[in-house]
C-alpha cells in the first residue's frame, strides 16, 4: 500500500513520506486486528519460498501475456474457451486467497466459482477437460511455493 501511495503521489518529500507511512500502518494493523487468517509466522523458509512463487508467478504472467499477443495477433483465432474443474489443494484462506489471485490475474484464465476443494476456472484456451491434468496445468506452478507458505 505504501508504494501504491508513492506512486499516486509521484514524491518523496517527507510529509508525503510520513503520511503515507502511517495509513499504511494504520490499514495493516485493522486488518491483522480483524482476524487470524492474517497472522501468517515468518521463517527463512516461508520468505525464500514466497519469494521463489513471487518468480514463479512473474513468469507464468509474462508465458500468459506472450500467449494472448499471439491470439490477438494471429490472423484467425484459435481457441477452445470452457470450464474446467481444478482441485484446490490449500486448506488456509489465504493461501486460497492468494491462488485464486494468482490465476485470476493472469490473463487466459478466471476463478469463477470455489466448492470445497474444488475451483471452477474459465480457460481461454482449453488444453484438457481432465481435472487432474487441468489441476497440474493451472495450479502447479504456483502450489508447491503457496503450500510452503500458506499450508
Amino acid at each position: 500500500m505504501f508504494v501504491v501511495w508513492l506512486i499516486v503521489n509521484s514524491s518523496v518529500e517527507p510529509p508525503i513520506l510520513a503520511t503515507g507511512a502511517l495509513a499504511s500502518l494504520a490499514v495493516a494493523a485493522i486488518f491483522v486486528r480483524r482476524g487470524d487468517v492474517w497472522r501468517i509466522r515468518l521463517t527463512p523458509r516461508k520468505v525464500f519460498h514466497f519469494l521463489a512463487y513471487t518468480g514463479v508467478f512473474l513468469v507464468e504472467l509474462v508465458k500468459a501475456n506472450i500467449n494472448m499477443l499471439r491470439y490477438v495477433y494471429a490472423p484467425r483465432i484459435d481457441i477452445r474457451p470452457g470450464i474446467v474443474k481444478v482441485r484446490m489443494p490449500l486448506k488456509s484462506p489465504i493461501g486460497r486467497l492468494a491462488l485464486a489471485n494468482s490465476i485470476a490475474l493472469t490473463p487466459g484464465s478466471l476463478v469463477m466459482d470455489l466448492r470445497g476443494d474444488t475451483l471452477f476456472v474459465h480457460w481461454l484456451d482449453v488444453g484438457t477437460t481432465d481435472p487432474e491434468e487441468a489441476t497440474r496445468v493451472i495450479i502447479g506452478p504456483f502450489e508447491k511455493h503457496l503450500e510452503a507458505v500458506f499450508g
